[in-house]
């Protein structure tokens, strides 16, 4: 399986946090399974600790390596992608990530309630 992570399913497996169920930890961890993280994803996370909104590893891109994520880049066609989505979702990272998901035949892994609407392949908490 390949398996897309949302930024706020990397930002609780980093922190280890409760609110990421077993079930998923265990899918991210399996090492049949490859896991992407995005760029946006990077992008988003270093917005909010910019603005105090969150803490994060100042290594991210050794811990990405660590846990065996690679990293997705963003192109020209992800973008052309985003921009030509319904308008289900307003956030802008929310939307680059689902235009990678359909675009690199991912499964997304999220708790956002609106991504469905895109009928994208999910695994929803």
């Amino acid at each position: 399986m390949k398996l897309l992570l949302d930024t706020h399913i990397l930002i609780w497996y980093l922190a280890d946090d409760p609110k990421l169920p077993f079930a998923i930890r265990d899918l991210i961890v399996e090492p049949q399974h490859q896991v992407f993280v995005s760029v946006a994803t990077v992008w988003e996370i270093a917005i909010k600790k910019a603005l105090g909104k969150l803490t994060t590893p100042d290594n991210l891109p050794e811990v990405l390596v660590a846990c065996r994520f690679e990293v997705l880049p963003i192109t020209l066609y992800h973008a052309l992608q985003a921009g030509g989505l319904p308008r289900h979702h307003d956030d802008p990272f929310d939307r680059m990530l689902i235009a990678q998901t359909m675009l690199e035949g991912l499964t997304f892994v999220t708790r956002d309630s609106r991504i469905p609407a895109y009928g994208v392949s999910i695994l929803t908490l």
